[in-house]
């Protein structure tokens, strides 16, 4: 688990780490093993359903540095959006970064359709996973992931998302029993 990134980056992710149980963000495990996927992958179109305080998006956005990609991300609280752009101006990703704020199923819905993603993060209201799922099906490219996490802590929440995800055969998917749970969904 060797990542080496800026000293502001580290001590923002240290920084961040001690909030987060406030602000609900993911645990450094899940982070590095994300980091690595969208590095793998070559991802050039990430988006993150969910933003809170920007700790996943640090995670996602250096790795978009790597990549050349660009990571588009939407929270609902304008006070947490806030902190997260704070966040990614000092960590120098804001020139990758798109941040949306409001209500995700709206702006999903308001998407155009010639914007596409290869990779997507969603972190956000368990109730509404599967709606994002069904929103955001038209804008993935051909061999996209999605990550979802909190899937074996909130299972009641997400079961229709995971219901959904098994139902659609054009994705092969796991649960990764990791902090939280991840359920990975991969599109061919």
């Amino acid at each position: 688990m060797n990542i080496t990134f800026d000293e502001i980056t580290s001590q923002t992710l240290i920084e961040l780490e001690k909030t987060q149980k406030e602000f609900w963000n993911i645990s450094r495990k899940t982070g590095i093993l994300i980091n690595t996927l969208v590095k793998a992958m070559g991802v050039k179109s990430a988006l993150e359903i969910g933003t809170s305080n920007g700790y996943s998006g640090l995670w996602i956005t250096k790795a978009l540095k790597t990549t050349g990609g660009k990571f588009t991300t939407i929270e609902y609280f304008d006070k947490r959006q806030s902190i997260a752009i704070e966040n990614f101006k000092k960590c120098g990703v804001i020139d990758i970064t798109r941040t949306l704020q409001g209500s995700a199923i709206k702006i999903l819905k308001a998407l155009g359709p010639d914007e596409l993603f290869d990779f997507i993060f969603i972190d956000a209201n368990k109730a509404e996973y599967v709606e994002y799922f069904e929103l955001i099906k038209p804008h993935l490219m051909n061999k996209s992931l999605i990550v979802a996490d909190n899937i074996t802590t909130h299972p009641d929440k997400v079961q229709s998302f995971i219901d959904a995800v098994d139902a659609d055969k054009n994705f092969q998917w796991e649960i990764l029993d990791i902090p939280g749970g991840l359920l990975f969904a991969y599109k061919g």
